[in-house]
Order: C-alpha cells, then sequence, then structure tokens
C-alpha cells in the first residue's frame, strides 16, 4: 500500500472501535455468532470445544466496528471471511431499523481467479495460518520462500516422474492457478505455451515436482520481489515509518469519533452533546 493514497493505522490506539463493539454487541445473539461458519471452523481448527474465549465469539463483532466506524463501502476479503461480513450488514440493517440510517452496509470485493479465494497451507490443508506455519509472507526472503516451495504439498500419488499426476488438490497448481501468467512460461519455461499445457503434461506422467516447483519460485519471486525491494527502502528510515503511523492512527481517530458521535446521537445517549440546561 502507498501510505500516500491510503491511511495506515494501529488498531488498538483506536478506542472508539472498542465503544462501538460494546454498542454492537446488544444487536447480535451468542447462537447467531455460534452459527457463523468462519467462526465455527476456526473453534474446531484451535479446539475450543466448550472452553471458547468470549473476545474470540465476539470477534466479527469487532470487525464489524473496524469497517462501519470508517463508512467502508467495498471490503476486499477472502472467500471465508464472507460470513464475516454478512455479520456486519446484518449489524448494520438492525442498527439502522432501531435507531437511525447512520451506519453504511457495505459490499464484498471478491477476486475474480477462483484460486485466489482461498489459498490453501503450503502443506495442502485449507487454510492458510501463522499459527500453523504454512504461510508464504510477504516479508519473506528469497531463501525463505525457496525453502517453503519446495516443501509444498502436491500429489502423494506421484511418486516417479512417469506416474500420472493430479492436478486437483495439488497445492503447487492452485498456487500457479493464482499467479502464473503466460509470459512467465515464455521467460522462465519456455517449452510450454502456458498453464494449461503444463498441467496436462503433468496428468499424463513425465513431468516430476521438482521442475514445477521450481516454476512456481520463479513465479512467486516475480510477485514479491518488488515488494521485498520496496519494504527494503522503508525499512531504512524506521522515523518515517513511525510518523506514518502516527499520522495515519490520528486520521483514522478522527474518522471513527465521528462515526462514534453519530451513533450514540441515534441511541440518545450523547448525553453532553449540546446545552442541557
Amino acid at each position: 500500500m502507498d501510505p500516500k493514497k491510503a491511511s495506515i493505522f494501529i488498531q488498538s490506539q483506536i478506542p472508539e472501535l472498542t465503544e462501538l463493539t460494546m454498542y454492537y454487541m446488544n444487536l447480535v445473539t451468542v447462537a447467531r455468532l455460534q452459527r457463523n461458519p468462519t467462526v465455527k471452523s476456526e473453534i474446531q481448527m484451535r479446539k475450543f470445544e466448550a472452553n471458547i474465549p468470549a473476545g474470540f465469539l465476539c470477534y466479527p463483532i469487532s470487525q464489524a466496528s473496524d469497517i462501519t466506524a470508517f463508512k467502508a463501502t467495498i471490503v476486499p476479503v477472502g472467500e471465508d471471511q464472507k460470513p464475516m461480513l454478512e455479520q456486519t450488514r446484518e449489524i448494520v440493517r438492525k442498527f439502522n431499523e432501531i435507531y437511525a440510517p447512520v451506519l453504511v452496509e457495505p459490499d464484498i470485493l471478491l477476486s475474480s481467479n477462483k484460486s485466489c479465494l482461498r489459498l490453501p497451507g503450503t502443506d495442502g490443508k485449507a487454510k492458510t495460518s501463522k499459527s500453523l506455519g504454512n504461510c508464504i509472507y510477504l516479508s519473506d526472503t528469497e531463501e525463505e520462500v525457496a525453502k517453503k516451495v519446495k516443501s509444498m504439498y502436491t500429489d502423494p500419488t506421484h511418486i516417479k516422474v512417469s506416474d500420472p499426476g493430479h492436478i486437483e488438490g495439488n497445492t503447487v497448481f492452485t498456487y500457479l492457478d493464482a499467479f502464473a501468467k503466460d509470459e512467465d512460461f515464455k521467460k522462465y519455461l519456455p517449452e510450454y505455451e502456458n498453464l494449461d499445457e503444463l498441467k496436462a503434461h503433468y496428468s499424463r506422467g513425465g513431468l516430476g515436482d521438482v521442475k514445477i516447483k521450481k516454476f512456481l519460485n520463479a513465479v512467486l519471486e516475480e510477485e514479491l520481489s518488488p515488494i521485498r525491494e520496496r519494504r527494503k527502502e522503508y525499512e531504512k528510515d524506521p522515523a518515517f515509518i513511525v510518523e506514518m503511523l502516527k499520522k495515519g492512527t490520528e486520521k483514522a481517530k478522527e474518522t471513527a469519533a465521528k462515526t462514534l458521535d453519530e451513533v450514540k446521537k441515534a441511541m440518545r445517549i450523547d448525553y453532553f452533546a449540546g446545552d442541557l440546561f
């Protein structure tokens, strides 16, 4: 993101978000939160069972506060976040119906590339997760990316190069679907015109996992190298980063405070907003 165009802020420094969350809690039932598919899958993944932290269960409400405080109209997310955004939309509709049309109901923005809707973890699991250590980070070094790609889950039945391989459920090909472009083949794998040709060869056998992983690594480096270089430039000036965050946080706090004032006025709890006597 370009700090000249986007306000980057520290969420924990915006107390208005916490206050909005508290008000929104009265608009959502525990049963509704427990039915949220994203929350349910996270509870199962983390093995909380009956010991669900209250803060974790209320996270969708906190997320609604993050979105509505800035009156976001479009929210770009992964497919797994659709239930979370729908929860936000429900909160907005309920608040506006009970109190006043203050909040904005946001729309979701999903990638047109189906493979980008929800990338699997490098280990083949359905979701990338920091706690599972199956992610490729924008901050990863070239060596770290290469190591992660090398260990990526492919097709367990594709033991020998001559064996026919499966594309479905093969993490390497899912990432290629998401990131590979025809020009990448001209540059790094000229014996193939496009991804369809590569898939066809892998499916009929005669193409090893090492070769496609090397290609994927090159494709990812095309994406990550410019980001990595730009990051290095910013790292040279920590004072600029701190100042950028301070300005972004101040701007975000100002915007969130305006929304909070409108919310409190609609709820008729803005007791000292005007002259009472």
